[in-house]
């Protein structure tokens, strides 16, 4: 190949063209996040890179310093099979490789060349690692770095860290023996553990360094230190190292694959140029060379292991490399284990916490029972405060932001973090970050954490964490303007020189959420789910019978209405002609035609009272706003005065306005007040009617569990009183505590109708009586909105 070849192969490339090059063109970028560093164009010049294509393995690509590195210039290698290079032996070898490894993305040891090839002297003794990656296979030579003197057993001195490591009772102890391993591994000055954050910014989590040098242990540094693209490459590897900061960069050439006209993705590359933001933000460190390893969990990057070296470069043989970057992977699967030895006793507690709330969701109480019940939402994670949303209304414990500033929050979760195809679960410990609104409740809520409990995103599950003031130690001033200079497109940006520690007082954010709660309410999510998704068929099933049991009634009261009731009333009405107009000498007989009448007419009175019940149950719940004065008013008249005695109303204070259904309401006072006349032997029959606020002190006695939350409503009277054995037994559908003419007489269905009618409202009715003291009716009227 000519040098006029050689010349269009490194022209600039045309507007449009994918092909970037660090060394030509990273003085335009202008901005970190948009540069390309997974296909920078160039090597690191301390090694040569060859890009062989898969089919046939011939060089299609190599980096300009060939010469340097093989002995062979470039022209003479494009188009070449690879075995005039690491001979036929040595491409053997590789097709070996390439067939029975694992070298798609995972670049493995090939083999070590020396001496020279076809006249071509080497740089020295050369590493060799492969990898295949979109078609192509990428070699690359690196000098080994090797000596006489006899090599470290790599084998024991990694299996001493790993049992150490496996020695270390939390995450903090973990992370401080894995930087002392990896320092007296590498030789490295300082070996850092960098733990990012939710917003990206790092934190120095341990360190291991030289005696001389000053601790950077607990110092947080922006997020634009490591940029987006960085961080993902080194969500994808487990090694990256830079030997020389002040190396040159060798350019590929061409710049782009002939076959396919795209640059190459070094990603996976070992010898991958280095971005010149990133030298030159070492170089103002004063740092000479890095290592730099990744701490995964799954496909999440935790952190980094950054080694730096300051005296100068600083290369490590490949065996080194091996070793560290098994132990990288050593490490991402340990220290999520040393996390739980730390917690495990908290562990234990929310696993326990969360089983219990399983089986009371799955009980009658549903997911209302989170809130309502011991344990609930706020045992099963440290928080300051829980909330749930569920079939239209909001529950809350502890300290939460109020209702309307939940219903903003929570149409904020499912429009934005939690519409289709979004990850189910929702962490931050700076929530007006995030959503500006949550400025006006940062004290009670900075921190949160979300789960949805239905495929909308509407129903959901909250727990808050309150405002925690922080003193931040920054290497530099955090958020402060980007140095920048004039660069070929326009200002571009240049690394910042000042790393003095500055600290930072941070406001609106909460302690972090521990990973072992992240998991353990993501498992508590997929349990309720199955609940939710079983009640709702459970529901429809039900819905179903309803359905079923509706047509069934309506026969009933057909039934009941017409072919039961009509020879009732011929009984009835032959009775009463009988004794009217037959002579009827014996008293005897008279008495039996009367009770046969009589009975008659309690059967017809029975008949009644079923079917009102029956319709009560069925019936549809309109609800409307009513003044419980006008209501109390209108029962009290339909009641009318007793047949005995005298009736006193007393009502202390005005009724409340509420959302009721206006006759039904009007039905239960009826059958209460009915029933305080009735069962009074008093001349003077006193009836109080009034109301409870939730907020108010006042007694409540035999309150069931919810209602405290809710308006009571009273009728209290004077009358004869009921024993306490007895409370349960007026209620029942035609049960009568005397005799069947005693007290006026009856069907016993008032009270069960009473009952029913206030359920109907999602309400409650009880008592609280002695016997000759009389009795006094309590009962809730919440509403559907209510429960």
């Amino acid at each position: 190949m000519t040098n006029a070849d050689m010349n269009l192969l490194r022209l600039p490339p045309e507007p449009g063209q994918a092909a970037y090059s660090v060394k030509r063109h990273g003085l335009e970028i202008t901005d970190c996040d948009s540069e390309p560093v997974q296909t920078p164009g160039c090597v690191q010049a301390h090694g040569a890179l060859l890009v062989l294509r898969l089919a046939d393995l011939c060089v299609v690509q190599a980096s300009d310093n060939a010469q340097a590195v093989l002995g062979c210039p470039v022209g003479m290698l494009l188009g070449q099979p690879v075995g005039a290079l690491i001979g036929t032996d040595g491409e053997a070898q590789l097709r070996t490789l390439l067939l029975t490894q694992p070298v798609d993305r995972n670049p493995l040891y090939l083999l070590t060349l020396s001496g020279g090839f076809a006249g071509c002297k080497l740089a020295g003794m050369l590493d060799v690692t492969a990898h295949t990656l979109e078609g192509v296979v990428i070699l690359e030579f690196e000098v080994t770095g090797r000596t006489d003197a006899v090599s470290p057993d790599y084998y024991a001195l990694v299996k001493k860290t790993v049992t150490r490591l496996q020695t270390a009772a939390s995450l903090s102890q973990f992370c401080d023996l894995a930087a002392e391993e990896i320092r007296e591994l590498t030789g490295m000055d300082r070996v850092l553990v960098y733990k990012f954050h939710e917003d990206g910014h790092g934190e120095v989590f341990a360190e291991s360094r030289r005696p001389d040098l000053d601790s950077w242990l607990g110092v947080n540094y922006p997020a634009e230190d490591v940029p987006k693209p960085a961080r993902d490459i080194f969500s994808k590897i487990w090694l990256r190292p830079i030997p020389d900061m002040s190396d040159a960069l060798a350019e590929m050439t061409p710049l782009v694959n002939p076959d396919t006209g795209q640059p190459l993705d070094m990603t996976y590359c070992f010898l991958r140029g280095v971005s010149l933001m990133c030298t030159q933000y070492y170089r103002n460190m004063g740092v000479a060379a890095t290592l730099t390893m990744s701490i995964r969990r799954g496909e999440h990057l935790w952190g980094l292991i950054s080694c730096l070296y300051y005296a100068g470069p600083k290369y490590h043989s490949y065996q080194v490399r091996s070793a560290c970057e098994f132990l990288a992977q050593v490490i991402s699967l340990q220290h999520h284990a040393a996390e739980d030895r730390e917690h495990v006793a908290y562990r234990l507690k929310l696993e326990a916490v969360h089983r219990q709330l399983v089986m009371a969701a799955a009980g009658e109480g549903g997911l209302a029972s989170l809130v309502n019940g011991s344990p609930s939402l706020l045992d099963g994670v440290d928080a300051g405060g829980a909330a749930l949303y569920h079939q239209g209304r909001w529950r809350c414990l502890g300290a939460t932001p109020d209702a309307a500033q939940l219903e903003g929050l929570g149409q904020w979760l499912s429009e934005a973090k939690f519409s289709s195809g979004s990850k189910p679960l929702y962490a931050t410990v700076n929530l007006a970050r995030a959503y500006s609104s949550a400025k006006d409740f940062a004290a009670v809520a900075s921190g949160l954490l979300a789960l949805p409990l239905s495929r909308s995103g509407r129903d959901l599950m909250l727990w808050f964490k309150p405002q925690t003031l922080q003193a931040v130690n920054w290497a530099g001033v955090p958020h402060a303007s980007k140095s920048t200079v004039q660069g070929p497109n326009g200002p571009r940006p240049i690394p910042r020189r000042n790393f003095e520690v500055f600290v930072e007082s941070v406001q609106e954010s909460s302690l972090p959420w521990k990973q072992l709660e992240l998991e353990a309410v993501a498992a508590l999510r997929v349990q309720l789910v199955e609940i939710v998704v079983e009640q709702a068929e459970r529901r429809l099933m039900l819905k179903a019978e309803l359905a079923r049991s509706k047509e069934e009634l309506d026969v009933f009261k057909y039934v009941a209405s017409h072919d039961i009731k009509e020879p009732l009333r011929g009984i009835h009405q032959y009775a009463f002609q009988l004794m009217e107009e037959a002579a009827l000498p014996d008293e005897k007989d008279r008495t039996k035609l009367d009770r046969m009448r009589r009975l008659a007419l309690r059967m017809d009175g029975l008949l009644e009272s079923l079917l009102h019940f029956s319709q009560v149950g069925t019936a549809d719940s309109i609800m409307e706003t009513v003044d419980l004065n006008e209501i109390v008013a209108e029962a009290v008249l339909m009641v009318g005065q007793p047949v005995q005695g005298q009736l006193e109303l007393a009502v202390p204070r005005l009724l409340p306005t509420i959302q009721c259904n206006r006759a039904w309401c009007r039905e239960i006072f009826v059958n209460i007040v009915s029933n305080a006349l009735k069962y009074s032997d008093s001349a003077l029959k006193r009836v109080e009617v009034g109301s409870i606020a939730a907020i108010e002190s006042h007694p409540r006695p035999g309150c069931p569990q919810g209602s405290q939350q809710h308006t009571i409503y009273y009728v209290s009277d004077n009358g004869i009183g009921i024993p306490a054995k007895q409370f349960a037994q007026i209620f029942k559908l035609f049960k009568r505590l005397h005799g069947r003419d005693e007290y006026g007489g009856g069907t016993g269905a008032g009270l069960t109708v009473a009952r029913k009618l206030v359920e109907r409202h999602h309400g409650k009715l009880w008592l609280d009586s002695l016997p000759g003291k009389g009795t006094t009716f309590y009962f809730t009227l919440p509403g559907k909105d209510e429960r």
